[in-house]
């Protein structure tokens, strides 16, 4: 099947992006250990890096609507380069007297920043560049291409604070910045700036979709009036409300399984951060291979029969507790990462066919990051806590994968007693209305 021009151009500019996410986030971690910081801290790098999700939800739609998304991408991936460049020199970032802690995490925030900024753009050009119909294959290219970028990350970022490869980078004279790198991690930091740079580059590449980006008002008010209007929308309408939940459930859990799987591989595989990080690829590519096949065998009009796959996920989950051999917990976690994948990219494409309809791409888009980074924020908090707590890591575990399947069997019940109340998978793959056309729902 045959895609428009520029469609490639975006795939190549989200692979570059999202491998610096990934690789950062394992220097970051790297860093934070050398700075000797509580293992409770750990996960607050992901809770500070998504909190721009939540709080400028209402505004990042409106900023991704205004402009041509290609703009749009290569300003947030240049926001990314300047959090980088903080992390990189946290020791001049942080004021007399403070703690070391908070320059990374301020740092590990202006990321996220770029990345809130960037999601409604890379998601809402997808909906401006392709029919209805190409969604679910063009959702598993991105989360395909976006998989194999969190395998390659972690694998690099692992690899960057490796002994044998930082020893070679730190020996390595750096121009203007050498001064500055006192150890592996801010080696790995400065190499991985330069994917986020390439990133920014290939986004001056992305055409224009010849959408009309015109904004009504910009008032702030009248913004987060209209945000608080596309969030109604979106919960109220009867296959919104179920792929909202069930993706809003798969990015908080899909957060807090990359630090669970960092420390189950520490505790019950005996690994360290450098080679541990290595097993969130092993899961990325079970993501990818569910992505692929959900692209190839799930048409838009059946998204929402792949939701039982969610709560065998939940189950799958819990059997790392009898784990104590890599050998075991690789294909394990290739069955995770393949049922996560597998359930996620239709309802993705589902949440976002309904949005364009009833509101328009950057819109539902924000509301989907609003919603999804919300759940990350909440269950990173909840997980941090119970690590304080000195929690087993078994136990949590156990709590994650019953709670990941209870929740999408509440999912599943609500999309049969919508059901119940009137058909409404008449309403996927429609076209647009008018704009003085109120949308079905």
């Amino acid at each position: 099947m045959a895609v428009k021009r520029g469609f490639y151009t975006i795939m190549a500019a989200q692979f570059f992006s999202s491998l610096a996410d990934n690789a950062l986030l394992i220097a970051a971690i790297a860093l934070l250990m050398q700075l000797q910081g509580p293992a409770w801290m750990v996960p607050l790098l992901k809770f500070f890096f998504t909190i721009s999700y939540v709080v400028l939800a209402p505004f990042v739609g409106a900023f991704a609507d205004s402009m041509p998304k290609g703009r749009v991408m290569f300003i947030t991936n240049a926001v990314k380069v300047g959090g980088c460049a903080m992390m990189f020199f946290w020791q001049q970032l942080t004021l007399p007297g403070a703690s070391p802690y908070i320059a990374v995490l301020a740092a590990y925030a202006v990321v996220g920043l770029g990345a809130a900024a960037y999601s409604p753009a890379k998601y809402g050009i997808l909906t401006e560049l392709l029919p209805a119909r190409q969604l679910v294959m063009a959702n598993g290219w991105i989360e395909g291409l976006t998989v194999g970028s969190i395998v390659l990350g972690t694998v690099l970022g692992g690899a960057l604070i490796s002994p044998a490869v930082s020893g070679a980078l730190l020996a390595f004279d750096f121009p203007l910045v050498d001064t500055h790198v006192d150890s592996p991690a801010e080696a790995a930091i400065a190499v991985i700036a330069f994917s986020y740079m390439t990133a920014a580059i290939i986004n001056l590449f992305i055409p224009d979709t010849g959408v009309d980006h015109h904004l009504l008002k910009r008032n702030p008010l009248y913004i987060l009036h209209d945000f608080q209007r596309s969030f109604s929308l979106l919960w109220r309408d009867k296959l919104g409300q179920i792929s909202l939940a069930t993706t809003t459930l798969f990015w908080g859990a899909g957060a807090t399984l990359q630090f669970i799987v960092l420390k189950w591989a520490e505790v019950a595989l005996g690994m360290p951060l450098s080679k541990a990080s290595m097993l969130q690829g092993v899961v990325a590519i079970g993501i990818a291979a569910g992505a692929i096949a959900a692209a190839r065998y799930v048409p838009l009009t059946r998204a929402v029969s792949v939701v039982p796959v969610g709560i065998a996920m939940g189950i799958v989950v819990i059997a790392m507790n009898f784990v104590r051999e890599l050998w075991v917990g690789v294909p394990l976690m290739i069955l995770i990462g393949g049922f996560a994948g597998f359930f996620v990219v239709p309802m993705n494409a589902l949440l976002q066919h309904r949005g364009h309809i009833l509101m328009g791409a950057g819109h539902s888009i924000a509301v989907q990051n609003f919603n999804e980074n919300l759940s990350i924020l909440i269950m990173l908090a909840v997980y941090a806590l119970l690590i304080r707590l000195d929690l087993s890591i078994y136990a949590i575990i156990a709590i994650f994968g019953l709670f990941v399947s209870l929740t999408m069997v509440l999912v599943h019940r609500r999309h049969l007693y919508n059901q119940s109340k009137g058909d409404s998978l008449h309403l996927i793959g429609m076209e647009k209305p008018h704009a003085r056309e109120a949308p079905p729902q």
